[in-house]
């Protein structure tokens, strides 16, 4: 199956000059998902890992059933200040300033082997500053992967863990 087929394009969202791949859509066709998840399971399973993380908030939808199919943990990485209890805070630059993400302080333990998951892979940043939040916990961070590759905007580049996605656009 063709998961391109199931990405919707949104052009102008959410600002102008932006195009917005959508995977709503590709949520609601029940074969195109289990799909989904399955070949996610079976591209993250070489790294063995016991935890996956999704990135807020999308991520989320991703991680928790691929974690599920492998039996493994899932555990959320956040905007400032939408997680409870203690967390660890990671703050890193965008083209135009900067954003914060969270992880709470006992999400991952030292030496936990942990595989990073969201749905798109644009200019790296986010995914690259996860990575970075989940070393602060000692974890393993043994890959990451997405839905999604925009190929043209190099985010690969800023990932030091092997990657993978499932769905590449070079333009």
């Amino acid at each position: 199956m063709d998961l391109k087929q199931h990405i919707r394009h949104i052009p102008d969202f959410p600002k102008p000059g932006i195009l917005f791949y959508d995977i709503s859509t590709l949520l609601r066709h029940a074969e195109a998902w289990r799909q989904t998840v399955d070949r996610l399971a079976e591209l993250i399973s070489r790294h063995e890992p016991q935890l996956l993380v999704g990135i807020e908030s999308r991520g989320f939808l991703v991680a928790a059933p691929v974690a599920y199919k492998l039996g493994c943990g899932f555990a959320m990485i956040r905007k400032r200040q939408k997680l409870p209890g203690e967390t660890l805070a990671y703050t890193y630059s965008l083209e135009y300033g900067t954003d914060t993400i969270e992880v709470q302080a006992d999400a991952a333990s030292a030496g936990q082997r942990v595989v990073v998951l969201d749905d798109l892979l644009a200019t790296g940043g986010t995914l690259a500053a996860a990575v970075t939040l989940l070393r602060k916990l000692d974890a393993d961070v043994r890959g990451a992967a997405c839905v999604i590759e925009l190929e043209f905007l190099n985010g690969r580049a800023r990932l030091d863990v092997p990657f993978d996605a499932l769905v590449a656009y070079d333009r």
